[in-house]
């Protein structure tokens, strides 16, 4: 489940430290975190679908990861980003 084309753009704007920024943590943790809440959402009405289960598990881990390293080298940042987006942390 890709993110739509209204939505991206405006969650890359948001989270950019620069114009044309799509690599960095911020962003990077911003989109997967929103791909998150709709595969969740998917989840609760199809409670048996395992593969997107295991997706989900996939995309948690890679935000997990994405958040550590935010963690280890740029404290101010990850405590802005989590406030942000509500992250629990």
């Amino acid at each position: 489940m890709s993110l739509s084309k209204e939505i991206k753009p405006e969650i890359i704007k948001k989270f950019a430290q620069k114009e044309g920024d799509t690599g960095s943590p911020e962003v990077q943790v911003a989109l997967l975190t929103e791909r998150i809440k709709e595969l969740a959402t998917h989840l609760e009405t199809h409670k048996k679908d395992m593969s997107s289960r295991r997706g989900l598990l996939v995309m948690v881990g890679q935000r997990r990861r994405l958040l550590d390293y935010l963690k280890k080298h740029h404290v101010s940042r990850y405590e802005a980003l989590i406030r942000e987006l509500g992250l629990r942390r």
